[in-house]
């Protein structure tokens, strides 16, 4: 009998030493890692860098004064008086879902949400669209500036050349980046200085000269002095550790958008691992959002616009060009099959 008392006991003490371990104290600090994504207020793992909107070198959409302006004159009241900047204070609104071929949300559902409770179930119901962008930018800092603090838009996440990815808001808002698939996407601004046109003499012409440079290695990417001294050193980058930082391929990338030939130099390959980490655990957080993308007959990406009916029904990795016939982005040089044959890889 005491033996049998004495094993209860140290049951008893096993088992409430293990709960003491399980459970931090109440007023503990709980860190993040570091490498998660918020959706719907819950927390994904990326196995990547992400700053989140509410980290020291966060970049927060929900705020209504001008990120880059100087402080005195950053308010909304501010930027109304000088008017240099947005037309309304509000950079993103409520995902509605009356625009897709999803379901709407009641009345009930409506009401929920307004208030920002949205439940994962709800909006895994409502989201099944990756929308990649190029920034045009170079840097996620400038993109920031020029979306958040001139233009008004608003977009979830940012990737910046050293890999890092800016979450800007919860996935649960609606965005504003890419008109008609605003309801229904999740949205990414990749830093990339874009595509054009190629010169009649491609020897003639160096394609943006102030960004990229070359050395015995192959292009490179360069900083202009102006964008340092406007966004702090190194552009407001935030790793430099594998600088400098270069395209994934040797030479520009030339293809066909929309009909027409453009040139573009490739996403780092930073941008690519934490591209492909990221879409990866998207398509874990919302499973709509299938790994794949748009193809033609040969299945090879589509290079132009999707029909409308086609565009309602696609879920999954999609080109700002196949939603809008006036774009072209995310360019001729961004590897499609790299980026959805990786996630999968990692699903």
């Amino acid at each position: 009998m005491l033996r049998i008392c004495v094993m209860v006991v140290g049951v008893l003490l096993v088992s409430t030493l293990v709960g003491c371990q399980s459970s931090p104290r109440v007023g503990s600090q709980v860190p993040r890692d570091g490498d998660e994504i918020m959706v719907a207020g819950q927390l994904f793992n990326t196995g990547t860098r992400v700053v989140l909107w509410t980290d020291p070198d966060g970049y927060d959409a929900y705020r209504t004064e001008r990120r880059f302006a100087d402080w005195n004159d950053s308010s909304w009241e501010a930027t109304t008086r000088s008017g240099d900047g947005p037309s309304g204070p509000q950079r993103y609104n409520t995902r509605s879902a009356k625009s897709t071929s999803l379901r709407p949300l009641s009345k009930a559902e409506l009401e929920q949400v307004r208030g920002g409770g949205w439940t994962l179930p709800m909006l895994r119901d409502r989201v099944d669209q990756f929308v990649l962008h190029y920034d045009v930018c170079g840097l996620s800092a400038r993109c920031f500036d020029v979306l958040h603090d001139h233009r008004g838009l608003s977009v979830h996440f940012m990737l910046d050349i050293d890999g890092t990815i800016y979450q800007t808001m919860d996935v649960k808002e609606r965005a504003w980046h890419a008109t008609k698939a605003n309801d229904r996407s999740v949205g990414i601004e990749i830093a990339n200085m874009g595509a054009y046109p190629p010169p009649a003499d491609p020897d003639a012409e160096p394609l943006l000269p102030e960004w990229y440079d070359v050395d015995g290695r192959g292009p490179f990417i360069t900083i202009p002095s102006r964008l340092e001294q406007r966004y702090g050193p190194n552009g407001g980058v935030l790793d430099t550790n594998t600088w400098p930082l270069r395209p994934a391929t040797s030479t520009p990338v030339v293809g066909n958008i929309q009909g027409g030939d453009l040139r573009q130099w490739d996403l780092t390959e930073p941008q690519y691992d934490a591209l492909i980490k990221l879409t990866a655990a998207l398509n874990a957080a919302l499973p709509k959002i299938e790994l794949d993308y748009p193809r033609d007959a040969d299945g090879n990406v589509l290079s132009t616009t999707m029909p409308d009916e086609d565009w309602e029904t696609f879920q999954g990795v999609i080109g700002h060009w196949h939603i809008q016939d006036n774009k072209i982005d995310p360019g001729p040089a961004f590897d499609w099959d790299r980026v959805v044959e990786g996630a999968r890889d990692l699903r």
